[in-house]
């Protein structure tokens, strides 16, 4: 569960992987300030990825570049995934050089399919980075760029296939501001004219630009992050549910709970027993 809007600032390499059951709804839109490269080990993701729908299925790669609005869903089954977050400095010239498109290949978010012939080997990768990461001692920084080399020349030998997805619209610093805005006050009680005056624009103006840049309304975002912190605050407190939805921003327990049940598919109170069966 992403912990804010803009969800990665680094200062190295880091890597993740974790299992997502079926319904889920992990990520609110939201962007890096980093490359996120995003791998499917087995099932399938949605993906919303500036204003244009996807779908990966097992053995596929997602690049998306820094400040690109994105949201993620697992309608169909568990899915098993990898995320790799690095700065474009952390891609040697020398490997970089070896891409037939070096001028191009981190332009715009794109998919890369890569055959399950290669998974052992993307696994392996994969698995030393998330287990190095989470060792992080003095030797992680160096280890953890060479290992980011290693993935990304298996990637450009074992591409089958790439497809760039178009982007509506890049989001501008003023959407951006918005956005960041929603984040730090979502938990009080904001209006449409709070959050353009953030930005800079009208509300109809910046409503409008929201939406090309992200897929949904600065309305329907806001919602998006207060339910993200609820479900979050859910599977980690034991809070009543009242409580938790006016510590996220919602004046209406009753509304929150219709609105969680529309976005999650179950009750705050279903899913906060499903997450506490859920093996740690």
């Amino acid at each position: 569960m992403g912990k804010n809007v803009e969800r990665q600032r680094i200062e190295r390499v880091t890597a993740d992987t974790a299992v997502r059951d079926r319904g889920c709804q992990m990520s609110a839109h939201h962007f890096h300030s980093c490359f996120e490269l995003y791998y499917v080990e087995q099932g399938s993701v949605r993906f919303q990825v500036g204003g244009c729908s996807c779908e990966l299925a097992q053995s596929d790669f997602l690049l998306i570049p820094p400040r690109t609005f994105h949201s993620t869903q697992y309608p169909n089954e568990r899915c098993v995934r990898s995320t790799v977050y690095f700065r474009p400095q952390d891609i040697s010239r020398r490997a970089l050089s070896l891409h037939s498109d070096p001028d191009s290949v981190f332009s715009r978010p794109q998919i890369i399919h890569t055959g399950r012939e290669s998974q052992p080997q993307f696994i392996e990768i994969l698995s030393r980075m998330t287990k190095e990461d989470r060792q992080s001692d003095a030797q992680t920084d160096a280890l953890m760029y060479f290992y980011l080399q290693e993935l990304f020349l298996l990637l450009m030998r074992c591409c089958r296939d790439r497809w760039e997805l178009p982007l509506t619209s890049r989001p501008n610093e003023q959407v951006l501001s918005a956005a960041q805005f929603i984040h730090r006050n979502y938990m009080h009680p904001i209006s449409a004219a709070d959050i353009a005056a953030a930005s800079g624009f009208s509300p109809n103006h910046l409503s409008r630009k929201f939406r090309e840049a992200a897929g949904i309304g600065t309305h329907e975002y806001l919602i998006q992050i207060r339910l993200q912190h609820a479900a979050l605050a859910l599977a980690s407190t034991e809070d009543s549910i009242t409580q938790i939805a006016l510590r996220c921003g919602f004046s209406d327990s009753n509304y929150f709970k219709d609105v969680f049940k529309k976005n999650f598919g179950l009750t705050p109170r279903e899913y906060r027993r499903k997450q506490q069966e859920s093996p740690k």
